[in-house]
């Protein structure tokens, strides 16, 4: 056991020998009450929603055409690798936080501190995204009833002439936040019950759909190229991950360990079966010139003269993308009560409730965060900055898993990722090439943001850290002391 001092500075780590030992006093501790199949729902929950219901037909529209279905699979084959790595992670680490300590354990403070600060914005605009997709259904929904709300509370300024407000997402991302509030239990029940409803929907889709596929509309394959359909990849990549955020839920999970793995690889394999055949059915259905970008699916049915299962798909796609909501609002608010509890933002954010357990303050602000994002912010542009960051957290997480495999093999693993260290570096590469496709733009938001970190951590972070070590602080993951 190596003693860790305050001169480990930015590169002192969690000690991954004592990460199962409480932390803190009662008040700070979340409850042990997700099994198998909930976390499994939580992180199908996730994965599912957005990227079938609303990106597929924005991306085919505009971007990649049929060749949406490629987009998937090469953002399906990057989120693969790097789900097999957080497998490895979730059983060897069951805390809250998920990248972020991981990143914390292995590659020191620093790099622990900016994940966990990139997930914070990531996983907030992440809200606000499916907010803005479903608000796109329910206005669909109103229309077909001959109703409608006034113009000026249909979108966010630049999304239609009169657009000044989106009414509906923001009530959905202040009702997430009271639904996280009332519970993990409760709030999980209320999740799986409705990740099922949405698996239902989907099948429909694909069943009904099925039968009126016109091969012609897959012609021209990719007509935008294939660098449409690598753009498209880097488009809907956050509607490929879920399990990531649902991670963050390790410590309210009653055998994390063993149930985290295989939460992770079966909600993953689940979504990425859904998400081809959609896809398939989508652009098969309709020329993707005439895909609707907001409401694919319903317009589709319409379109093929099934309005009643354009109705129904719509239903099914306000209840089912509101999961992805509740899934990336959890895992924001397990990384922020994370930070929090070890010292790296202001303890008061910590504090749990008396009687729910559960972190009500940050979810709170939260909520308040993404509803703003999602009453005034283009949902193109709210969507491309969920990636950048989330990108390179899989990166980090992937090069983490490499790092530890070699630097503390004696560790017990109760999942191992296959082909190491292969499937983790194609994570890496996968990561960074996607990366390259976003507009300069995000880069530009990405680097503000970044920096405001920095000012942050060195400013408060580094010195409030548990780990700062007046006199001698906890132990390492492995490895000497720095000289």
């Amino acid at each position: 056991m190596t003693t860790v001092w305050s001169k480990q500075g930015v590169l002192r780590r969690k000690p991954i020998e004592h990460i199962e030992e409480p932390e803190g006093p009662p008040s700070e501790q979340l409850t042990r009450t997700l099994g198998l199949w909930q976390l499994t729902a939580i992180g199908v929950g996730g994965i599912i929603g957005a990227g079938i219901f609303t990106l597929a037909g924005t991306v085919a529209n505009g971007v990649a055409g049929p060749a949406v279905l490629v987009s998937f699979l090469i953002a399906g084959i990057a989120s693969a690798a790097a789900a097999f790595s957080y497998a490895e992670f979730a059983g060897l680490i069951p805390k809250a936080g998920s990248a972020y300590t991981y990143g914390y354990a292995v590659l020191g403070e620093l790099a622990g501190w900016f994940i966990g600060w990139d997930l914070l914005l990531e996983y907030t605009a992440i809200v606000a995204v499916v907010a803005i997709g479903i608000s796109g259904y329910f206005n669909f929904l109103l229309e077909e009833t001959g109703a409608a709300l006034p113009t000026w509370m249909l979108g966010a300024p630049g999304t239609g002439e009169g657009h000044r407000f989106d009414l509906i997402a923001v009530v959905l991302c202040l009702f997430t936040a009271y639904l996280l509030n009332l519970g993990i239990k409760s709030a999980a029940r209320f999740e799986t019950v409705v990740v099922i409803l949405k698996v239902l929907v989907v099948l429909l889709v694909i069943v009904v759909g099925f039968f009126h596929i016109n091969a012609d509309n897959y012609t021209p394959f990719f007509p935008f190229g294939v660098g449409g359909a690598i753009t498209g990849a880097a488009t809907v990549f956050f509607a490929v991950f879920g399990y990531d955020a649902m991670s963050t839920a390790a410590e309210e999970s009653k055998d994390a360990q063993r149930h985290m793995p295989r939460a992770i690889i079966y909600s993953l394999a689940i979504a990425m079966v859904l998400y081809v055949l959609a896809c398939l059915v989508l652009t098969g259905m309709q020329n993707y010139t005439e895909i609707d970008p907001e409401s694919g699916f319903s317009s589709a049915f319409k379109a093929v003269g099934l309005p009643l299962v354009a109705d129904v798909i719509a239903v099914g796609a306000i209840i089912g993308i509101l999961t992805v909501m509740f899934t990336f609002m959890l895992g924001v608010t397990r990384v922020w009560f994370s930070m929090s509890r070890d010292g790296l933002l202001p303890h008061w954010f910590a504090k749990t409730h008396p009687t729910r357990h559960v972190p009500t303050r940050v979810t709170w602000i939260v909520g308040v965060a993404s509803a703003a994002i999602a009453g005034f912010v283009p949902i193109g542009e709210a969507a491309e900055l969920t990636n950048i960051g989330i990108l390179l957290a899989f990166a980090v997480v992937c090069t983490s898993v490499i790092v530890l495999r070699y630097r503390r093999p004696d560790l017990p693993r109760t999942f191992r990722t296959p082909l190491m260290p292969f499937t983790p570096a194609v994570g890496v590469i996968a990561s960074i090439w996607l990366i390259t496709y976003l507009r300069v733009e995000t880069w530009i938001r990405f680097a503000i943001w970044f920096l405001i970190g920095l000012v942050l951590y060195f400013g408060y972070s580094y010195r409030h850290s548990k780990l700062a070590g007046r006199g001698p602080a906890t132990t390492t993951g492995g490895g000497s002391p720095p000289a």
